[in-house]
């Protein structure tokens, strides 16, 4: 794939130049235990109210996630999970028209929120956690973000070996029959890496370009933020919003935030800074 030229995306019912701008995924956890919004939104009205804030704030996508994946937690069935987020699905597809991911790396959990109107399979272990999950993909025609993770945080060379742990993710995911325009990459900031990884990754964003795919950025109130500027969870906007700055400058197509309006912003700021002066030569 060329990776400067512009490509169109179809997630849901939505056609995404990837090439152009930088998206927002607003963040919807239905779960009881996340590290920064757990309990808030796991009944169904509350998560209908957030949607639409989101939705009037600007954001493109809603992803939806029914366990939380902070570190340390606790692994919920794939019925529970299914309980929490497929109806919550079929709810905000009733109710807005706009395109909806799940965050879930369970084939069961995934097939039961693309029938429910899911657009997006958003998987934290890139397809290496369960076999099932890339035909599942494939047969939906959905679209999907594929994530690095990895057991442990022991790296030889970090970059290189991030992008061949990646590289291995689409080789399941051509081996599953998803076609190259439906795939997202995620460098996967704050899963199977340390503190100086997870900032090396974040400066190093760019270099992800070499595997030719439309890059999603998930930095929003991570540790990672939280370790650099010494603040809780609920201090760390500002943090993040530099990491969403980042992203822009680096190309990435999309960033999955807590906080829509003030990320918005500040893609419209960077993206006027990165092809104004480009106007003014």
């Amino acid at each position: 794939m060329d990776k400067d030229k512009n490509k169109a995306m179809q997630i849901g019912n939505k056609v995404f130049e990837v090439g152009k701008h930088t998206y927002v995924m607003g963040i919807l956890n239905v779960t009881p235990d996340s590290f920064s919004d757990g309990g808030k939104f796991n009944r169904p009205d509350a998560a209908l109210a957030h949607v639409e804030q989101m939705a009037a704030e600007g954001a493109d996508i809603i992803d939806i996630g029914g366990e939380s994946t902070r570190p340390g937690h606790q692994q919920i069935s794939e019925e529970e999970e299914i309980e929490r987020t497929a109806p919550i699905v079929e709810l905000i597809k009733s109710r807005f028209d706009i395109p909806v991911s799940v965050d879930t790396y369970k084939a069961n959990v995934a097939k039961a929120c693309l029938e429910a109107g899911a657009g997006l399979v958003n998987d934290v272990w890139g397809l290496k956690y369960d076999k099932a999950m890339a035909g599942l993909i494939a047969d939906a025609g959905a679209a999907c973000c594929l994530m690095h993770n990895r057991d442990g945080a022991v790296y030889g060379n970090f970059m290189e070996e991030l992008k061949s742990d990646l590289e291995e993710t689409l080789a399941l995911a051509k081996a599953g029959g998803i076609p190259e325009q439906n795939i997202i990459l995620d460098p996967g900031v704050g899963f199977g890496k340390t503190y100086q990884h997870n900032l090396e990754a974040i400066c190093k964003l760019g270099e992800l370009h070499s595997l030719g795919y439309p890059l999603l950025l998930g930095a929003s109130r991570k540790s990672v933020v939280g370790l650099a500027l010494d603040l809780p969870v609920e201090e760390r906007l500002e943090g993040t919003l530099v990491t969403t700055v980042q992203a822009v400058m680096a190309g990435y197509a999309f960033v999955r935030v807590h906080d829509v309006k003030e990320n918005k912003r500040a893609i419209q700021m960077a993206e006027a800074i990165r092809e104004g002066w480009k106007d003014a030569r």
